[in-house]
């Protein structure tokens, strides 16, 4: 493992990844671009901490592929994200949080609020402009979450750590 903090995403579908991809390429300040496109769950947790590792890996196991709401595009000040909604990704969220509350900094004991950015570092106009172009044109639609991944915060780019792919039945209760 390494000693860099870690950081847990939520993994999406091909197809939708792609399409946030393509959005950060185009309006993301190609200077400050060296991720993907990604919706962060939690920001900055130890990386020495099996326990962590173990529930990351059993709520894999308990979770069904998720289908997310992409419900709208909104400004988060000096940039634009897409805003998504899933209760089944909210609960599974504040049951993590409340097994890792001694670990988590403040930003991670805040409630959950799934977006992906395609947007930021820029001025507020400009983040406005690029909000408004995109919301004229814009129609909900369903994103499907896979699965969890594990990066190493390197300082900038981030180091892919593991993949913990969802393989739970949900019964029905994950959609």
């Amino acid at each position: 493992m390494t000693d860099a903090p870690l950081i847990l995403t939520l993994v999406l579908d091909k197809e939708s990844q792609s399409f946030f991809n393509a959005l950060r390429k185009q309006y993301f300040p190609p200077e400050r671009n060296y991720l993907d496109a990604h919706l962060t769950l939690f920001h900055h947790l130890p990386a020495h901490e099996q326990q962590i590792i173990n529930d990351i890996k059993e709520c894999g196991k308990q979770t069904a592929p998720l289908a997310l709401q992409v419900t709208d595009v909104v400004s988060i000040g000096n940039g634009v994200a897409y805003k998504l909604e899933n209760m089944p990704l909210m609960t599974r969220h504040k049951r993590l949080q409340q097994q890792w509350q001694q670990w988590l900094i403040p930003q991670d004991r805040q409630k959950l609020w799934p977006h992906i950015t395609i947007q930021n570092k820029v001025s507020p106009d400009q983040a406005k402009s690029l909000q408004a172009q995109i919301k004229q044109e814009f129609v909900p639609f369903v994103a499907q979450g896979f699965g969890l991944s594990l990066w190493a915060y390197k300082g900038g780019p981030w180091e892919f750590v593991k993949y913990f792919e969802f393989t739970g039945n949900g019964g029905g209760t994950n959609q």
